[in-house]
Order: C-alpha cells, then sequence, then structure tokens
C-alpha cells in the first residue's frame, strides 16, 4: 500500500500547486473559483469541460495554463465537418525498400494538454473518437494502440446548446470529463480592467512555473493524501443517492452518477485539499467539488426539466438532504463533542 504523503510532501506540493494557480490570474480576472477548480481538475489528472457564451477568455484560460505548467499543447478547432481521424490520426501508405504498407501517422492529440474548441460543434460521430483518449489515454489504428503523452489532459470549451450550430455532447463521453464548469459573464469592474490592461488580439504574457516532471510529480502526491474513511463513504452515498430509486432529492433524475464519478469526487477532493496545504481529505472539499464532478453526468426527465428542474437543484437538494454522517460517532468522539 502507497504510504500517505506528509506534512512537509503537501507543504512543498501545494506551494508549487498554489503558483500554478497563481499564474492564471494574469490570464483571467475577477475568476477566483474557476481557476481553483481549472488547477484542481488538473491535479486529479482529470479533463475538464468548460461551458460560456464565446468571447469570456475560455481559449485564452487554456493557453496560459499550458504555458504556465511547460506543457506541450495543441488546438483542435471543432467543427461539422472535422472527421475522426482528424483528430486521432490516419494510416499513411509509405514506400521503404520496395515495400509498401501503412505507417500511423499522429493527429493532434498527440499532445500533454489539447485545446477542444467549441467541442459542441462538431458531430457526435467526432466527437466520440475523444472516448479512449480521454479514459485509457491512447489511440487505437489498425488494431495497434498508441500512447498519448504522459501527462495529458483534454480541455475543452463548449458554447451553451440553445446556440445554433450545436450538437449536446454524448453521455459517454460528458462522464469522461471531471469537472464541467461554467465560465461566467464578468461585471463592470472586471470589465473596465480587462478594457484598461488587456490589447485586442494580444495573448497575456505567462511566465512558465513548473513542467511536465514537476506537474506529474504533484499529480502523485494528491494521490497520496489521506482520504479518511468516512470521507469515502460520503462519496460514496452522495454518488449513489443521485439515482431517483435511492433518494427523494433525486426525484425526476433518470439516469445517476456512474462509478466513475465518485473516483473522481475522491480524487477532485484529494487535490482541493492539497491546493489548501492539507494533508488529508474533508467532508467540506467533497461538498464544494459536488457540483462540477456530478452536474453534467445526471440525465432528468422530460417532465422534471418541463417543471423547470435542473441538474443543479438536485445536487443542492442531496447535499441539504445527506448529512455526512451516518453512523453514531464513536463514544471516545461523542463525549469530545461539543
Amino acid at each position: 500500500m502507497t504510504a500517505h504523503a506528509s506534512e512537509a510532501e503537501v507543504a512543498a506540493a501545494a506551494e508549487r500547486a498554489r503558483k500554478l494557480r497563481g499564474a492564471l490570474g494574469s490570464v483571467l480576472f475577477g475568476q477566483e473559483e474557476l481557476l481553483d477548480n481549472v488547477v484542481i481538475g488538473l491535479l486529479a489528472n482529470g479533463h475538464v469541460l468548460l461551458e460560456g457564451l464565446p468571447g469570456l477568455g475560455k481559449t485564452a484560460l487554456v493557453k496560459g495554463l499550458a504555458r504556465a505548467a511547460g506543457l506541450e499543447a495543441k488546438r483542435i478547432q471543432f467543427t461539422p465537418d472535422l472527421l475522426p481521424g482528424d483528430i486521432t490520426g490516419n494510416p499513411v501508405l509509405e514506400e521503404r525498400g520496395g515495400d509498401r504498407r501503412f505507417v500511423f501517422q499522429p493527429g493532434p492529440l498527440f499532445a500533454n494538454l489539447v485545446l477542444a474548441d467549441e467541442i459542441n460543434r462538431a458531430s457526435p460521430r467526432t466527437q466520440s473518437a475523444l472516448l479512449e483518449a480521454m479514459q485509457e489515454r491512447r489511440v487505437t489504428a489498425l488494431g495497434e494502440a498508441h500512447a498519448l503523452p504522459a501527462p495529458f489532459f483534454v480541455l475543452a470549451t463548449q458554447n451553451p446548446i440553445e446556440l445554433e450550430g450545436t450538437y449536446p455532447l454524448p453521455e459517454a463521453q460528458l462522464d469522461r470529463f471531471l469537472f464541467k464548469l461554467e465560465v461566467p459573464t464578468n461585471p463592470v469592474s472586471v470589465l473596465e480592467r480587462i478594457v484598461r490592461e488587456r490589447e485586442n488580439g494580444v495573448d497575456p504574457e505567462v511566465e512558465p512555473v513548473l513542467d511536465p516532471g514537476a506537474l506529474v510529480e504533484l499529480i502523485r502526491t494528491v494521490r497520496r493524501v489521506f482520504l479518511p474513511d468516512v470521507v469515502a463513504r460520503y462519496v460514496a452515498r452522495l454518488v449513489d443517492a443521485t439515482h431517483a430509486s435511492r433518494s427523494r432529492a433525486a426525484e425526476g433524475v433518470r439516469y445517476g452518477a456512474s462509478p466513475r464519478a465518485a473516483l473522481g469526487l475522491a480524487a477532485a477532493g484529494r487535490a482541493r485539499a492539497l491546493l489548501d496545504g492539507r494533508p488529508n481529505a474533508s467532508f467540506e472539499d467533497v461538498q464544494a467539488l459536488a457540483a462540477p464532478v456530478l452536474v453534467h453526468r445526471l440525465v432528468l426527465e422530460h417532465r422534471a426539466r418541463l417543471a423547470g428542474r435542473t441538474a443543479k437543484d438536485v445536487v443542492s437538494a442531496l447535499l441539504d438532504e445527506l448529512p455526512p454522517h451516518d453512523r453514531p460517532l464513536p463514544p471516545t468522539l461523542s463525549a469530545a463533542a461539543p
């Protein structure tokens, strides 16, 4: 069994992680919670889906993250005519020494960080080309598996599905994203700062604060952050309660969250604890990240949507209904409780 990270190891890792978080603050102004969650998603070794209207800085954020973490980044502009092979790569017929054979030519997916820009403008078939890459971190072509670089992350942007020319992402692909984060519009004070400090068409300067090796080491340290049994049970109970047959708060939910959601919520809780400099995850970490992890994984029935209920409402109701502890505290702890 892997030893838990010590307080000193967590403190050193937290300092490096906060440098990454600080570097992103020069890219997007006034989006503190969003930037925290992007860094947490990265530390949890997960993929992130960013949703918001055009022009809010989603692409700039991903570019800045790549520069700050020293990652090789590639951008894929998703369009209706994009084919799966345009993303993963294609076999190319080559002639060598008189022999002709197919050789796999890697596509833009072969990078540390892939920006899938406006992912919901491509057809479902093309979107599905990412499934194996996001889960297995490899691409299979002509029966041969090709490993993707390590670390490997997909940060996708999408416009709200109500906009013309967009396709909802399949549930199986949504489940591969650890987080779905909304990029809100800016208040007047932030807009004023953008006008004063930004030049149209010029990306903000971001200094590298990590390299890929250091990021991989941070991810390994996150995995060693202690997850108490009571917190692990809370994660399991919370995910189980997203199914309508298990909880009144999940009324109107057609499909609840999967075991992958539970694993993701536990990993994200560990990453949040590390970013805060704590050697163990807590109930508060789980509660703070429940919505980004669960909302995009819940499928509501048609009648629930007509009634105006949203997946975010369900998660909020679950957090209110489900107490962190489902068993009495041990006598020693009960005696010490105020």
